[in-house]
């Protein structure tokens, strides 16, 4: 993926420069998201004004164009607001850029998730200055300014794909597992990766199981962390029992390589966000398991958010985000809504289905028609 001058960047927004106008996980995407959406506020009720969002990319991950987007559209329209939802595709450039624009004119509120926190903190210091509320969208901006933050408790999806691998070999004592984390750059990435570890390490300590090596991927890129994970199998002869893939995208282009070599469906890979891909992987028995965040919730409680702080009721937002997230760089606690993940293995899937969050007809089709009907999806 794109590569990113963060210092030049941060230069260039902190001078209040104008820019002109800043393998995936599933083809069932819903759109490039390079388009711009809006959905129109109802007529009369709630609040009103224009709450501008900036998603951060499609490339790692299809659950920004076939959940949030939607999700955030319906649940910001139903606050009476008028949604413009914009894609960065991550581009920091293009990121900055659109945030210039919503600030120019004058959103109630912005929202934002963005894929590299120094230009998100850069872009919630313009939006202070302009007397606009931020809110950090699912990624935080670790030494930035925003005061509050809706997300899931990511530390626990890190323990839930960390307990899920334990279970899984459980009767492989010794058995050596990989783990192919996000990007460095993403808090996120690394609250996965925190989690995971409170459960594996123990593990490793006792010799119960073995780590062979753990490996953050650049801009969650999928098709790097594809190479990665290869030469890593490479390098240990072909001897890998588990992988603990971050995501879906990247637990798909481990099982490709794991296809390459006769592996699949014999050796368990962790994903998370419940796409239509990493739950026919599931079903398949490629991908051990995934993890679900009800990012409706997620959505809806940022819709709330802003509908409060667009208001000025900073008690009614506080009374919103009651829970809090620790920023290291400036030693503060962010004000959140920390929402509650879940294990999707096979059996569970149809709990997704029935939820909304993906169609029956888009995991169903070909070879898995069966499987569906077995797992009581229709």
């Amino acid at each position: 993926m794109r590569s990113r001058t963060l210092t030049l960047l941060a230069a260039t927004v902190s001078a209040g420069l104008v820019l002109t106008a800043c393998g995936t996980n599933s083809s069932n995407s819903g759109g490039t998201g390079s388009n711009s959406a809006s959905a129109p506020a109802p007529a009369g009720g709630g609040a009103s004004g224009k709450v501008g969002v900036i998603l951060p990319e499609t490339a790692s991950s299809a659950r920004w164009e076939a959940f949030d987007k939607p999700m955030l559209q319906a649940a910001l329209a139903a606050q009476g607001f008028e949604a413009d939802v914009q894609n960065a595709q991550g581009d920091a450039q293009k990121f900055s850029s659109l945030a210039d624009g919503f600030i120019s004119s004058g959103v109630k509120v912005l929202v934002i998730a963005p894929a590299d926190p120094a230009v998100g903190a850069a872009v919630e210091a313009k939006a202070k200055t302009a007397g606009i509320p931020v809110i950090n969208y699912d990624r935080p901006s670790l030494g930035g300014s925003a005061e509050y933050y809706v997300s899931f408790d990511n530390e626990k999806v890190g323990q839930l794909q960390g307990q899920a691998m334990a279970d899984a070999l459980k009767d492989k004592p010794g058995a050596g597992v990989v783990q192919i984390e996000g990007a460095p750059t993403d808090n996120n990435a690394t609250l996965f990766t925190k989690g995971q570890d409170s459960v594996l390490d123990p593990l490793f300590s006792a010799g119960t199981l073995k780590r062979i090596q753990k490996q953050p991927i650049n801009d969650w890129d999928n098709q790097l962390g594809g190479t990665t994970f290869e030469q890593i199998f490479t390098a240990n002869g072909g001897k890998v029992d588990g992988v603990v893939a971050a995501n879906d995208g990247l637990a798909g282009a481990v099982i490709t390589i794991l296809k390459k070599n006769g592996l699949n469906g014999k050796i368990p890979v962790t994903g998370q966000d419940a796409t239509a891909d990493g739950l026919m992987a599931v079903m398949r028995g490629d991908q051990y398991m995934t993890v679900f965040k009800p990012i409706k919730e997620e959505a809806e409680a940022t819709a709330k958010l802003a509908a409060a702080l667009a208001k000025g009721d900073k008690a009614a937002a506080d009374a919103i985000a009651t829970g809090k997230l620790h920023d290291p760089q400036n030693n503060r606690d962010i004000k959140s809504v920390l929402l509650t993940p879940t294990t999707i293995l096979a059996k569970d899937i149809k709990t997704v289905v029935t939820q909304g969050y993906v169609k029956a007809t888009e995991i169903c089709g070909g070879d898995l028609a069966a499987k569906c009907t077995s797992l009581g999806i229709s």
